[in-house]
Formats: C-alpha cells, structure tokens, sequence
C-alpha cells in the first residue's frame, strides 16, 4: 500500500510534459487498452496470489470504517474483486453501496446494496442496484486501470469518478485499489482529475 505510488515507466511514446489535451486523450487510450490486455491475461494462479495481498491490505484500511457505508464497484474485465473483503465487512456491521450509471456525462448515483438485491445491466453490462434512494459513502473503493506517482488515476475514460468525488458536498476517504502492473510515471492529470488518497495493488 503506498500513500504516494513510487515512480516507474509508463512506456514508450508517452507525449512530452507540456502535451496538450487531444495528444493526451489519445496517449491515454493506447494506455488503456494496453492496460487492460496485460490485466486480462494475467494467469488464475497469479491472480489468486496478487489479489490475496491487496485483500489483506484493503482489508486493514478499511477496517476504520466497520460500521460505515463503504462505495465498491463491481469487477469488469479482469479487474481486482473486492467483494469477499466487503462481504466480510458487511457481516460485522459496515453498509454496501454500488455505482449506478443514471447519465453519461453525469456523477454517479450510489445505492445500497447486499447479496439478494435485486439487480440490473448498466453500462458495459455491469450489474447495478435496479432501484434505491441515493447515497453518500464515507469511503470509495475505486478500480483503477492505471495509477501515477501523484495518486492521479486512468480509468475507462468516463470521468464518472472524477466528476462524483467533485460534486460530492463531504469528500469521502478515497482508496484506488488495482495490480502493479498498472503503475506509470504519470498519466498527464488535467484540471479535471481528482487524485485519490491511497493506493493499494499486490506489491
């Protein structure tokens, strides 16, 4: 776990520091998919050991927050799954809540959730509460892509993090939770990224 991610490559034809928002939106998406690729590929014995860590280590952040209600996300292409760590917290007193994709271009809704909601396909046919009154989390367990030295994230390219935590009247504690293969350099933050507080992947 590393409050501030160590510096490392982000690989080569990254744009120069002063690039404009186009070439970074570009460079941002060749990342993406590369990202995105590695994270699938990964074996299942590989994956069982690299999320058995983070486990542990999510596990004992989130541990302040036992009796909150604590925002996840469900996994998606090959990312790290929480949901036995937050089942294990739910069962000792912690409240779950999902992202609910209402608009493109909008911040996210959080609904509460436990196993036996009734569910439905959102966006990228991910699994959301089918229906809810909205929530305000105390803390956010955010899937990351990537993940720079500044604790800035690359996500899928939405924004709806970003644009939640922003709108968002008290700020809850945010924890970006991925592999270590998803560690660069930088990913060129723009003014409208938000970085998040801790970082934790297998390493």
């Amino acid at each position: 776990m590393s409050d501030t991610p160590s510096k490392s490559g982000a690989g080569s034809g990254q744009p120069s520091a002063d690039a404009d928002w186009p070439t970074v939106r570009d460079w941002r998406k060749t990342m993406r998919a590369k990202l995105v690729e590695q994270r699938i590929g990964i074996s299942a014995e590989d994956r069982a050991a690299r999320s058995s860590r983070i486990s542990g280590v999510l596990g004992a952040n989130l541990e302040p927050y036992s009796s909150k209600l604590i925002g996840f996300y469900w996994p998606f292409r090959g990312e790290y799954d929480p949901r036995s760590v937050l089942l294990s917290m739910q069962e000792n007193g912690a409240r779950l809540a999902l992202p609910v994709i209402v608009e493109r271009g909008q911040p996210l809704v959080f609904r509460e959730w436990s196993p036996g909601s009734l569910m439905k396909q959102g966006v990228w046919n991910i699994p959301m509460p089918e229906s809810g009154k909205p929530v305000s989390p105390d803390v956010l367990v955010v899937p990351l892509v990537g993940f720079d030295e500044q604790g800035y994230r690359l996500g899928y390219g939405g924004g709806f993090y970003d644009r939640t935590i922003a709108a968002m009247q008290t700020r809850p504690r945010t924890i970006g939770v991925g592999f270590e293969l998803g560690r660069l350099t930088t990913i060129y933050p723009q003014p409208h990224d938000v970085p998040l507080e801790v970082i934790i992947t297998e390493r």
